[in-house]
């Protein structure tokens, strides 16, 4: 799963590892790190479980000054599901009193592929913490999002190979007035992304999440399906950031946005890793640039083989 790496950062907090194989106190204060537990499985030095290692991270901060929780690798992420560290933080709710962001899976390819991990129905995270802004999950194997009520959430990030349709629609009927960024990891059928641009429909309507203002529609195998629902769709007026990078986007689909609703009031247009032609990268930069809109068409890719259309890849799939 190439372009997947560890978060560097959450809720604007540094990442840092909690280093759970020594006794040292950590440097940082429990406030002031997005902190990542995490353990390997296959490393013969130590046998902590990821239990093991929650406990010794309670531990050596103060549990109710911590803000940000970043979940790593839990031990076989292939065969345990994620409710196995969820239902352990979620146990020490009591203790988390300042918890804000959490992150479910944050793992390399080196570690786990990323439509390897197996995930859960990460809504129990929600309803323990009603004081949580960020949800991140990355993985789309079983993973469920029932329909929530939820009345501080600001951002929710799913990053898949393969986004189940289901996924989409309990974020769609959950009730989430707060939300301000949703950023969704689509994916290809291959691994399980059956979502289709009929089910974005809700979405795109602008009538769901009232203060979004930052959209990603991405690492999708019908980009160009889903840049030209986009270029008509009401939700567009209000956003400030459209990201629709890590697709197989081409031309049509980049055209359809230039020749649909005016771009113009975005203060960021991300098409990066794209199969867009260098005239088509030009028109788009001249057609925004000059209104200050930062545009990303970097990492323009070629088809697989010389194969055209067929041949297009998205950045992340396995």
């Amino acid at each position: 799963m190439s372009g997947v790496d560890h978060l560097h950062e959450l809720l604007g907090l540094p990442a840092v590892d909690f280093r759970h194989a020594t006794n040292e106190a950590p440097a940082q204060a429990a406030d002031a790190a997005a902190w990542r537990i995490s353990v390997d499985p296959y490393d013969d030095e130590s046998e902590m479980t990821w239990e093991q290692a929650f406990q010794a991270f309670l531990a050596a901060v103060d549990p109710a000054g911590v803000r940000a929780l970043i979940i790593g690798q839990w031990g076989e992420s292939y065969e345990e599901t994620s409710s196995y560290p969820i239902d352990l933080v979620i146990a020490a709710a009591d203790r988390l009193t300042s918890l804000e962001a959490v992150f479910v899976g944050d793992m390399t390819a080196e570690e786990n592929e990323i439509s390897w991990i197996e995930q859960s129905d990460v809504t129990a995270l929600l309803r323990a913490f009603p004081d949580l802004l960020e949800l991140g999950v990355r993985g789309g194997t079983d993973l469920e999002f029932s329909p929530s009520k939820h009345e501080r959430l600001r951002s929710l990030t799913i990053e898949t190979g393969g986004l189940p349709a289901g996924v989409i629609r309990g974020i769609l009927d959950s009730e989430l007035p707060a939300l301000e960024r949703l950023d969704l990891w689509l994916g290809v059928s291959e691994y399980g992304g059956d979502t289709d641009v009929a089910d974005l429909a809700p979405l795109l309507s602008g009538s769901r999440f009232p203060r979004l203002h930052h959209l990603g529609l991405r690492n999708s195998e019908v980009q160009n399906e889903i840049a030209t629902a986009v270029a008509g769709a009401p939700v567009v007026a209000q956003l400030r950031t459209l990201d629709l990078s890590h697709g197989t986007l081409g031309d049509e689909g980049a055209a359809a946005l230039l020749e649909g609703q005016p771009l113009t009031h975005l203060e960021r247009l991300d098409l990066h890793h794209h199969f867009l032609t260098a005239p088509m990268e030009r028109r788009i930069k001249e057609a925004l640039e000059p209104h200050g809109v930062q545009v990303d068409v970097s990492e323009r890719e070629e088809p697989w083989d010389g194969r055209g259309a067929e041949g297009r890849y998205t950045a992340v799939s396995e």
